[in-house]
Parts: C-alpha cells; structure tokens; sequence
C-alpha cells in the first residue's frame, strides 16, 4: 500500500482545507473582509496546489518504481547484457515469451530424438522374445542357437547404448523445465508494478475527490471540450503525443529527462 511519510496525504489536505475555511469563518464574523479575502485565496490556491504536489509525487513514485525495474537473471546464466535490457515490462514478458518457446522447442526435439531409440528398443525385445520361445521348445540348432546367442549380445549393446542416450535425453528434458521458477519471478514482479501503478492512481482519485467535497466543485461543470479557446480568443487544439520528439523544445524523451524534470519541479 503506497502512503506518504506523514500518513495518508488526502487526510492531511483535509485537515489544511479545514483549517483554511476555519480561518475564513472567522475573519467574517470579526469583520476583516481583507482577511477573508486573503483566506479566500489560501483556500483556491491550496487547492489547486494540493493537486499539484501529489500529482508530482505519484508522478515521482512511480518513476522510481518503472526505473528500478529490473530482472536479475545472471543466477541463470543470462550476461550483463541481457540483464541490462531486462529494464522494461513488455522486454520482460518479451523474455519469458522467448524462454518458454525455446524452452517447449528443446523438449519437443528430445521427445521427437527419443521415439525412434524406444521403437529400437521395443522392435528388437519382440524378435528376440518369439526367438526365445523356439529356443524352450527345443526347435533350434547348434548353428541357429549360435546364431541366437550373437542377436542377444548385440541387443543388449543397442540396449545399453539407447538406454543412455534416453537418459540424457530425459535428463534435458528436465533441466528445460528451469524456466518455469524464473518466468515466474519475471511475471510476479510484472504484476507488483501494475498494482503499484494502480494503488497510486487509486489514491490520487481520492485526493481529487477530497478537493471536489471541500470546493463544490461539480463534475458537470468541467467538461473538456476538444478545442479550447484562451483568453485572446485563440482556438488552441489539444494534443496528442510527441511522435517526431527530437526536434521539439519541451519534450522529454528518456528515463534521465523525467527524472531532472522531476527534480527541476521539486519532486
């Protein structure tokens, strides 16, 4: 749960507009209409402040929490440079995609390398089974029986090849189901940054909604319309976002530039 280091921030502002009207209150039944004026423009200028810090600080929070987002996969056997693209969230779910398809793609081939080892195996077990059995029947002789007894040697070396083989194969097989506990370290740490992302924006509707119950504002009256017109008179359109950046003054276009805004803000 985010909170601020004083408590919850929409509480305290309650308590400054309070304080405020009070303030207010007071200068009229006094009668210092200079004074209640003043209180006037405490009372809309804290709102509008209001608004403002915790925009800066939520807009702070969860640049710190998109920028220390990071994935250690070096425990694994990923490099320095794949852990320094691990930075984004779709690059993280970029990676657990392509580690699970390499992961399914090496245990498809095992599996599709093993069949043909097990069908050896098992073809060679039933002609050497019906041999046995003319063998107990008495049926075979001298030089068939020699000849039974080299088939079983080199049955039992193909056994004892495939076997192996099989193992390893078996043993490759488990080690590419690995990806499953870090894909999932990935994915939880994906799901944390979206629930910080949500639990401020949450707090920042709180916040708003402080302000409208303190100032009678009404939702209805602040309609945006697509086009606004300021005070000369000038159709000012509404934008969207920056495509061509670079060759915009005022545009930030990094981590580095939102973080020294910030600052230059004082958040």
């Amino acid at each position: 749960m985010v909170e601020s280091d004083q408590g919850n921030p929409s509480d305290e502002l309650w308590q400054t507009l309070t304080k405020r009207a009070r303030a207010l209150v007071s200068d009229l039944e006094a009668g210092d209409f200079p004074g209640a004026l003043a209180s006037i423009e405490k009372l809309k200028a804290e709102r509008d402040h209001s608004i403002y810090r915790e925009v800066g600080k939520l807009t702070r929070g969860l640049h710190e929490a998109i920028a220390n987002f990071d994935i250690d996969i070096r425990s694994t056997g990923g490099n320095d440079e794949t852990a320094s693209k691990m930075t984004l969230a779709e690059d993280c779910l970029g990676y657990v995609i392509n580690l699970t398809q390499s992961s399914a793609d090496r245990t498809m081939d095992m599996v599709e390398e093993s069949i043909p080892l097990a069908s050896e195996l098992n073809e060679g077990a039933l002609l050497l089974r019906r041999e046995l059995h003319t063998l107990i029947k008495g049926q075979l002789s001298p030089e068939e029986y020699l000849d039974l007894y080299q088939r079983v040697d080199r049955y039992l070396a193909v056994a004892d090849e495939n076997s192996a083989q099989l193992g390893g194969k078996l043993n490759t097989i488990l080690l590419a189901q690995d990806f499953q506990d870090l894909t999932g370290q990935v994915i939880k740490k994906v799901i944390d940054l979206v629930q910080d992302v949500e639990i401020r924006l949450v707090e920042l509707m709180r916040v708003a909604g402080k302000v409208e119950d303190l100032t009678g504002i009404v939702q209805g009256a602040r309609a945006i319309d697509s086009v606004a017109t300021d005070d000369d008179g000038l159709n000012l359109s509404a934008e969207g976002p920056p495509v061509n950046a670079k060759n915009r003054e005022g545009v930030v276009s990094g981590q580095d530039d939102v973080d020294d805004l910030l600052s230059s803000l004082g958040f």
